[in-house]
């Protein structure tokens, strides 16, 4: 009888949750987490003890730095990467040179530099490189594949890509390790990546040229300006924060405070920051035209401080247009404004975990030439999970063949899927930089992979 597959994690914070709820839930017999690592133990300690609570067996906890040592000592199959995203290189290169196979949480990196490292340790080891790209689960983003794929619109000359972030999601970007630009890339690298991998495989094109202009408009030193600036620099602790609608309160989340406010005492990292505080190197309204290989272009708008929270995806074709239009949540109810989208297990507050509060759907229509627009209706769509994404992917991840079936809808992302998102955010903060159009290529060939 086969042993089972051996997994682990570096990086144990709220994002390694989606993969241990997953592996807690699968056949022992067939696949086990064997190990967790961070830089920070009570974090470790939080996630054994959510293991303990879905009845699975307690995973070893290993320093971050003793990341190598791990790997041969716990005899890791497949290794699972949900760090900090400017730390996300080191871990898949180490990982791919011990002879592991790697699933990395978007982004692949944040810097062309290391995302040429993660490519050629792939490349050498030949193992396998998995970008965990939940949003090509979506049953509405499959449906979505296999029309276009099919020609309901013909050759595709445009498209239009309209992402937005509520102030309950959006905000919670300027609390954390997210709001330094070196730290996550900025939100064009860090969240924009799903939306670039989910245009580069729709349209199963690759991104040539990248022209972006954007500001943080309403976070940041800006909170003055605008009325909202309470003038305190985090929550825990602050009189000034009562009332807050922007304020999240990790005292009264018990799965955040586990993992976060509990834990500060050994690493110092406040999770509760307020989003008007100094230091936000990132931008919070962004606009980006992008040109592909196959000659069609797209023009895509991130706002981090919508009413709603959603987006629209229209395509323009040779036989007609395509749309979409997602609506996470019509609004940001106030009694809801102070915790995050979503509620997780034992009331654990992390994202894409439940559906919001408020109401939500979606929308996709087909608008072909000389006849009316007509509707498609998609089956397994949920408002949890990132619309059943997250329950989708990790089955597939975690399956018997560690996710290497045959797929006719090509879900599975590999380093160069992720190397192509990334790359669109990457030549977006050049833009933004220098003021003009880039070329992928000057940051990063992809014809040599």
């Amino acid at each position: 009888m086969p042993e089972p597959r051996r997994y682990a994690i570096v990086g144990a914070g709220a994002r390694a949750q989606m993969f241990t709820q997953a592996l807690a839930g699968r056949d022992p017999a067939a696949a086990r987490l064997v190990a967790l690592a961070d830089t920070n133990p009570a974090r470790i300690a939080a996630h054994n003890r959510r293991l303990a609570a879905l009845g699975a067996p307690p995973a070893a906890s290993w320093a971050a730095a003793e990341f190598p040592a791990m790997l041969a000592t716990e005899r890791v199959d497949t290794v699972i990467v949900t760090t900090v995203d400017r730390t996300h290189d080191q871990y898949i290169v180490a990982g791919l040179a011990a002879g592991c196979d790697v699933i990395t949480e978007k982004p692949m990196t944040v810097d062309a530099a290391s995302c040429r490292r993660i490519l050629d340790a792939a490349s050498r080891t030949d193992r396998h490189l998995t970008v965990a790209f939940n949003y090509r689960y979506n049953p509405i983003h499959e449906r979505m594949r296999e029309l276009l794929a099919g020609g309901v619109v013909g050759e595709i000359g445009s498209v239009h890509f309209e992402w937005l972030l509520d102030v309950r999601h959006g905000a919670d970007y300027f609390r954390r390790w997210h709001r330094e630009k070196a730290s996550s890339g900025g939100l064009l690298v860090h969240k924009a990546t799903h939306h670039f991998d989910l245009v580069n495989w729709w349209l199963s094109a690759t991104p040539e040229l990248v022209y972006a202009y954007g500001r943080l408009f309403l976070y940041g030193g800006n909170g003055a300006r605008h009325g909202y600036d309470r003038g305190y620099a985090r929550v825990h602790g602050a009189p000034e924060a009562e009332g807050d609608p922007f304020a999240l309160r990790l005292a009264d989340q018990p799965g955040l405070r586990e993992l976060y406010l509990d834990a500060e005492h050994l690493d110092g990292y406040h999770r509760d920051q307020s989003v008007f505080a100094p230091g936000v190197t990132i931008e919070d309204d962004l606009a980006v035209l992008v040109r592909y290989d196959t000659g069609a272009t797209m023009t895509y708008h991130l706002t981090a401080y919508a009413p709603w929270e959603g987006y629209r995806f229209m395509v323009n074709g040779s036989r007609g247009r395509l749309e979409l239009e997602v609506v996470e949540s019509d609004h940001v109810a106030l009694a809801a404004a102070g915790g995050l989208k979503g509620a997780g297990e034992q009331g654990a507050q992390l994202h894409g975990d439940a559906a919001a509060p408020e109401a939500g759907g979606y929308t996709l229509t087909v608008r072909p030439f000389w006849r009316p627009p007509y509707q498609v209706d998609v089956s397994g769509y949920t408002r949890q999970g990132h619309g059943g994404a997250d329950v989708r992917m990790t089955r597939v991840l975690f399956g018997p063949d560690g996710g290497r079936a045959p797929d006719r809808l090509g879900r599975a992302a590999t380093g160069r899927d992720g190397a192509a998102s990334l790359l669109v955010g990457l030549a977006g903060n050049a833009s933004l930089a220098s003021g003009g159009p880039v070329r992928v290529a000057d940051l990063l060939d992809l014809s040599a992979w």
